[in-house]
């Protein structure tokens, strides 16, 4: 229990990706995937349990080898790249409930965001309890360059919508965030009657550029992979 509230980390790995296949137990210096944010939710201290649902005997074998829960596998209808974050969320708080598990709070943390840590997770939560809030979500800045958007015509040519706008300079435009996939935090009986982290009062947690990687193509993995060696080896100089 972490400051009188308890909490479920809910870690979703499908075996069905198509970007990169296996990407969720993909291994990244010697170590799959998954392992780091089940890492990080083992060093932040606030779960009660860590909860990996997937749809694969391997996966979980390799998620319980690294101390996270497995008590029930996804259904095949969960466990295609139609099933919504939204259905997987609540199949597993009824499991949970099935067996007689409740939380006051969950945490959605996908395996994709390696670089998200204790820090980052305990934060959340001590923002979601101090201001009294119905869910956080993850955000960082937006491109500042994408003021420069250009579009393509039905020719193929290209249209330049910034052109007939008044120009600005780039250090002058004002910050925009976007979503970044890392933590979508809620009180769980507020979540099970809105099913949305976005109905009630929703607090953003900011997070770096560098924390944000999220990896979809082999490219984001390998930008991932060259970003965790640096920094495990800053670690240990």
């Amino acid at each position: 229990m972490y400051k009188n509230k308890t909490f479920l980390a809910i870690i979703p790995a499908r075996s069905g990706s198509k970007g990169v296949k296996d990407k969720n137990i993909k291994e990244i210096n010697r170590k799959p995937l998954m392992a780091y944010t089940i890492e990080a939710c083992k060093n932040s201290g606030i779960f009660d349990e860590i909860l990996v649902s997937t749809d694969s005997v391997r996966y979980a074998r390799i998620a319980e080898g690294f101390g996270a829960s497995v008590p029930f596998l996804r259904p095949e209808k969960l466990a295609s790249d139609q099933a919504s974050s939204n259905d997987v969320i609540l199949h597993a708080l009824d499991e949970m409930m099935c067996i007689g598990k409740t939380f006051d709070c969950f945490m959605l943390l996908q395996p994709t965001s390696p670089l998200r840590n204790e820090i980052h997770i305990i934060e959340s939560a001590d923002l979601l309890i101090k201001h009294k809030a119905d869910s956080v979500i993850s955000v960082c800045k937006s491109d500042p360059t994408s003021y420069l958007t250009v579009q393509l015509t039905d020719e193929g040519t290209v249209r330049v919508p910034f052109l007939n706008k008044k120009q600005v300079r780039r250090q002058d435009i004002q910050p925009e965030y976007r979503i970044n996939g890392a933590i979508y935090l809620a009180l769980t009986s507020y979540y099970i009657n809105h099913k949305s982290f976005y109905e009630g009062r929703t607090l953003p947690y900011f997070m770096s550029a560098f924390d944000s990687v999220d990896i979809d193509n082999d490219f984001q993995l390998k930008i991932a992979e060259l970003l965790l060696l640096d920094k495990y080896s800053s670690t240990r100089a």
